[in-house]
């Protein structure tokens, strides 16, 4: 067995991953990568970058639908989804060399092959040719999520299919049964509705998008019926089987059962963290009872030079909080006073329309007993949204009643995944109203409505009727 030692040993090449590496070796220290299956993990081969790739195309195709309403005339829109999917790889491809050409050039050593802990500091990494001993001071576990399971509905790639293997069907089916309202249901759902497909979202609780504010939720509801899709909440699917036609959905809810007919299911339940095979135990690690593994502020494990990082290491499983995190545990190895200090993470649904948040919600702040004000505006009243068609949807922010500190800030509408970058910086810098209020934001633009919807929480937005503020009491 050939061996290896090096100061910095990064297990998994995703966004945590790859980051980690690159600000490692600007840091002047030399890691090794590991990765088993393709650098960029799931987020960028069969997540994140793929997943928005086809649904631009769907939320286009829907654009030129609507394109009558404009006085712009055309034909009928035609889906030639082999050369959709084709144009998706190729998106994927590019970004995937991307990354390539940047550890290649930051001088990082990348082993393709499966990582194994044999003690704390030792790992053996199973390639094609053969095992490979590797002896680390430190080691950073990177290793991702996959998709949950749901009983009664393994995925076969055919039939039943995951989150991943639902971005690589053959042709679009007609009729498509999306098992789970979270964000990656609702997205997928949403852009194959606008692809042409018939979608039924199917949800055991009682509004998509769990834990979101419920009445971005029922505008998204509204929306995706409106759309032609099919919403079934507070239902459970309880199996599948085949038919002369195509396959058959048994769902249950409030003691009725129904079936629906479908070409095709897609499983999107949500993701537990990635750990089978690592041997944890063998390192002196443990998982906690929802599969992660426990980090402190500097992302180190309980065993001194472990790290973790990513979804591994907790909610949220978001791409850009992994790869922050990767940044804090390159800074920690290389003698820097790195930790995890950020107030906020945003978090976007790429649904029809976009949906982003920063920060608390009003339902949480609620939930919390907190005295705050609200503040809300309609994208109808904005004259940028106007002007691109797209009024559906609000901005608003939740404001300390006694501090005026920026708590939160939801977005449902046109570029909510853009608008919101302004909103976390207000959060992450603890701007109080003043701060953005007297902000100077251009006009016509879709920023307007962050500091309308601020002002409205005091009932001083300008383009929009007085209304009392909506505060606890």
């Amino acid at each position: 067995m050939n061996t290896r030692s090096t100061k910095a040993l990064i297990i998994g090449g995703g966004p945590g991953g790859y980051v980690c590496a690159i600000r490692l070796a600007q840091l002047g220290i030399k890691p090794l990568l590991i990765e088993k299956e393709n650098i960029g993990g799931t987020c960028l081969n069969s997540g994140c970058s793929p997943s928005k790739a086809i649904i631009s195309a769907a939320k286009l195709a829907g654009k030129i639908r609507e394109a009558g309403s404009w006085g712009i005339r055309v034909g009928e829109v035609a889906i030639d989804f082999p050369a959709l999917l084709d144009w998706k790889n190729e998106v994927v491809r590019k970004l995937i060399n991307g990354i390539g050409v940047l550890l290649k050039g930051n001088a990082v050593e990348v082993i393709a092959g499966h990582a194994t802990f044999r003690s704390a500091h030792t790992v053996e990494v199973t390639t094609q040719t053969g095992q490979i001993e590797i002896t680390a001071e430190n080691i950073v576990i990177a290793t991702g999520s996959v998709p949950a399971e749901l009983p009664n509905f393994s995925p076969d790639g055919k039939r039943v299919l995951d989150s991943t293997q639902a971005l690589n069907m053959e042709a679009l089916p007609r009729q498509l049964v999306v098992l789970g309202g979270g964000y990656i249901g609702l997205e997928l759902g949403s852009a194959y509705a606008k692809l042409g497909s018939n979608v039924v979202i199917v949800e055991m609780l009682d509004q998509v998008l769990p834990g979101l504010d419920p009445e971005i939720a029922r505008l998204l509801e509204r929306r995706f019926k409106r759309s032609g899709g099919a919403l079934y909440l507070g239902s459970r699917a309880t199996g599948w089987s085949e038919g002369p036609e195509g396959i058959q959905v048994e769902i249950a809810a409030a003691g009725t059962t129904k079936t629906l007919p479908c070409d095709k299911i897609i499983v999107s339940v949500g993701r537990r963290p990635a750990s089978s095979g690592l041997n944890l135990a063998a390192a002196g690690l443990a998982l906690d009872p929802q599969g992660f593994l426990p980090v402190d502020k500097q992302m180190r494990t309980a065993m001194a030079g472990i790290f973790a990082i990513g979804d591994l290491a907790g909610n949220p499983m978001l791409a850009h909080k992994a790869s922050r995190e990767g940044e804090v545990a390159a800074e920690v190895i290389a003698g820097l006073p790195a930790s995890w200090d950020n107030r906020c993470i945003p978090a976007v649904v790429f649904s029809d329309p976009e949906v982003a948040t920063v920060g608390l919600m009003e339902h949480e702040a609620r939930g919390q007993g907190r005295n705050i004000k609200v503040g809300k505006f309609p994208f109808a009243a904005l004259g940028r949204a106007l002007t691109a068609q797209e009024t559906e949807g609000f901005v608003k922010v939740v404001l300390a009643s006694d501090t005026e500190e920026i708590l939160g800030v939801a977005i449902v509408g046109p570029n909510a995944s853009d608008l919101v970058a302004e909103a976390a910086l207000a959060i992450e810098m603890g701007a109080l109203y003043p701060d953005l209020a007297l902000t100077v934001h251009a006009h016509p633009t879709l920023p307007e409505a962050l500091r309308e919807a601020l002002l409205a929480a005091k009932g001083g937005a300008i383009h929009a009727l007085k209304l009392p503020a909506t505060a606890n009491r």
